[in-house]
Parts: C-alpha cells; structure tokens; sequence
C-alpha cells in the first residue's frame, strides 16, 4: 500500500480504491478509525523514535524553529492525534444524506446526496499530524487519496502512514485508500498536481511558495490555503485584560502555526493604556514588538522595557510564524478595518470590543474566512469548530472556506424518483 514506484501508479491504486470505499458501510469506517487511533497510542514510542531521526536532520540543517515546532511530535500530541481521530469516528457519515427533498408538481421526487469526491491529493510540509488528519477525514468521508509529504518529516510520515495501512487492512477495508508517496522529488508535485481523470482534487499544505506554485500551474481543481496574515483590534471600549489575553494567546499559545496573531492593532484612545501592559506581559516571553511610530512613542514615553523596535515596511502583512508581532495605533474602526483589507490575507481576524453595533459592524465588513468577536485567532482550527479535525483551512470561497472537515470533503449528486413521468 505504501510505496509503488510512480506518483501515477500511486493516483491509479486509489482510483481503483475510491470505488469501494465509496460504498462503505459507516459501521467499517468508523472500526476502521478506532483501531487507527488504538494503533497510534500503542506504537507512540516507535512513532516518536521516527521523529527524532527526522527532528536530529531537522536540526542539522539549521531548519528555522518555527520548523522545528511543526516536524515535532511528542507523546502529548501522538495522544491528540488519537483523540481527534476517535473524534471523527464519532461524527455523523456525511455519504449518502439527503437535503434539499422536494415534490415537484408532476409528482417527481427530487433531491440531492451527498457524494464523496473521489481522490485527493495532499502535499504537505513539515507536519506529520497532517498525514493522520488527512488520513482520517478522507475515510470517514469516503474519499482516496495520496500523500505526498516534505522529505523533512519523511520518517515520521512513514511510520504514520504504515499505522494507517495497518489499519485498513485489519478491518478488511480498501487497502490502497491511502497512498503515501515516499519518495521527496519535489517533481512529483508536477505531477500530481497535472493529474486529471485521476486525482479529483488537490490540497496544498506548506508555505506561500508551494501554495503559488500550485495555484499556478495545477491542471485538476486546487482548494489552497493557509498562510495566515491575522490581525486582532483591539477597540476604544474593550476591557483591556480581556484583550490583553486575546492577544497574547493568539499571538504565543502556538505561534508557528497559521492561525497565530501577526499584527495586533490599538484604537489610539486606550492604545497609551494597552501597549504598556501588552509590552510588560510580552518582556517575560519575550516577544519582539515591531512597532509603528505612534506605537513605539507611546512605549518609549512609558519607558518600556521589552523588545521593541521600529516595524520595517513589510513587516505589516508578514507572516512571523515566530514570537515577533507588528503593533500598529490606529484613529478608529475604519482604520483598522482599511488596514486589515490592504494587509490580511483572508484567514483569521478578530475584534475585541464590549459594543454590540462596533462587533456587528466589524463582522459585517471583514473578509475572512474565520471572524472573531472576543476571543482568540487560535480558535481557527478543525478540531476546535467540532469538526474532528481539518484537511486544511482554506482562504478561498470556492468551494469551502476556513477548516477542511467532512462535508467539505463531499460532493453532491441529484436523486431524482419518479413512478413513469415522461417530459412534455
């Protein structure tokens, strides 16, 4: 299941798969789901022993921390990684519903279910758990698909994938559902992504340069996302320890990950409140305040301690993927929504603020896939929305926005029932 020796023989297996997991029962896949999550608990130790090869070369190459916090896998997050999976298993099957049911007037009964999509083709870097979510999500929703992971997890993605194999094969599903494609040529990128007839749809995981590549150049439907430029605003008449926990979480909880704050925005009314304690809290971390200049004179007036330093011009719409945030003063609402409009990349944006009509407002005019009033950018995850986990969190509107979960997975196909109706 594995390994074969073209990404086009890979495709070609799972084709051939698609068709019988297609038609699975939802009592399989689920057995199928709990047996994996059982796998990974009782294999954690070889899983981690995997890793450390990975994470040792990892290191060796001076891979960038933020990186390094991706390829790592810990026995915390293998357990996570179980639970998200039971998580799924739990979930309503979303193939074979019936919506939208009508009676048309000639007595046709018509409407519409839901299908799996066929065959997806994930390219991913650096995080291993992506191969488990991914995994996990296109069974429960019926789909193939293959796995073409970066060459700097490729230890940890085996020894995940072969738990995957085990799996399927235990409980007599399709055992070339998931193909894990071994070999770290980024040409088969190329590949996989000119693959029509046999890959249905194409998601890509990494940085802004995989994504552009694959928006590019791809031949079969690309559903891309990810790179997350995320904002919070922090209003006139928000409660400042409130908000001083936002942001701080969004910005430190996880900041390698896409959901983490990049840019925290003040109304200039309560900024010469807010910035001094937000530079005292982040001293302790510490996290690197690139600031604008009515920001950094406010915090030089305050004698603040901390790393704070002039933002350079690209630092606003950076994302730091590190603990470095830009921190900009801004007149009103309007200035931080023109703001996030230039800057934002369509993510994760959120408000804090104690006022109905400005929340409203704020969620009315805000572009994003994910918006947030009062809480932290970090929410923005599969898991997190109950939808088990995410096959990755898409910025765009066609077909699905924000996290990847199982209905986002599904097609749709038109059930019409009739009983001799011919057509005038």
């Amino acid at each position: 299941m594995l390994h074969t020796s073209t990404l086009r023989e890979s495709a070609a297996l799972a084709r051939e798969a698609s068709a019988d997991l297609a038609i699975l029962s939802s009592e399989l896949k689920n057995a199928i789901l709990l047996d994996l999550a059982s796998l990974l608990e009782r294999d954690c130790a070889a899983i981690l022993e995997a890793n450390s090869a990975d994470m040792a070369d990892a290191e060796n190459s001076d891979m960038e921390s933020a990186m390094l916090d991706r390829l790592l896998l810990t026995a915390e997050r293998i357990k996570g990684m179980a639970d998200d999976v039971r998580h799924i298993a739990s979930l309503p099957d979303p193939i074979g519903e019936d919506f939208d049911a009508r009676l048309l007037p000639n007595g046709l009964d018509i409407r519409r279910r839901r299908v799996p999509l066929g065959v997806i083709g994930v390219i991913y870097e650096s995080r291993p758990n992506v191969t488990i979510d991914v995994s996990a999500l296109c069974l429960k929703s019926g789909n193939a698909v293959v796995l073409r992971g970066g060459k700097e997890a490729i230890r940890s993605n085996e020894a995940l994938a072969e738990r995957v194999s085990q799996a399927l094969e235990a409980n007599g599903g399709p055992s070339d559902a998931v193909q894990f494609v071994r070999d770290p040529d980024r040409a088969l990128i190329g590949e996989m992504i000119r693959a029509r007839g046999e890959i249905d749809l194409v998601v890509p995981r990494g940085g802004s340069k995989l994504i552009e590549y694959v928006r590019e150049n791809a031949q079969v439907p690309v559903v891309a996302g990810g790179v997350g430029v995320c904002h919070t605003y922090v209003h006139s008449d928000a409660d400042l320890e409130k908000a001083l926990d936002i942001v701080n979480n969004a910005k430190t909880r996880r900041p390698s990950v896409c959901n983490a704050l990049d840019t925290v925005l003040i109304h200039e009314e309560i900024a010469a409140r807010f910035l001094p304690a937000l530079a005292s809290r982040w001293a302790q971390i510490p996290v690197e305040m690139r600031c604008e200049q009515r920001a950094l004179s406010i915090l030089h007036e305050a004698e603040s301690s901390g790393f704070i330093v002039p933002a350079e011009p690209d630092d606003f719409g950076t994302e730091f993927l590190s603990m470095r945030a830009a921190v900009k003063v801004v007149d009103d609402l309007d200035g931080a929504i023109d703001h996030i409009k230039e800057f934002g990349s369509g993510h994760s944006e959120a408000i804090v603020t104690e006022g109905y009509s400005v929340a409203r407002d704020f969620l009315a005019r805000i572009d994003a896939a994910a918006v947030f009033v009062n809480a932290s950018t970090g929410f923005t995850d599969g898991a997190q929305f109950g939808l088990g986990a995410e096959l990755g969190i898409s910025t765009q509107k066609f077909h699905a926005r924000g996290p990847l979960g199982l209905r986002e997975l599904t097609s749709y196909k038109w059930v019409v029932l009739g009983d001799g109706q011919i057509r005038d």
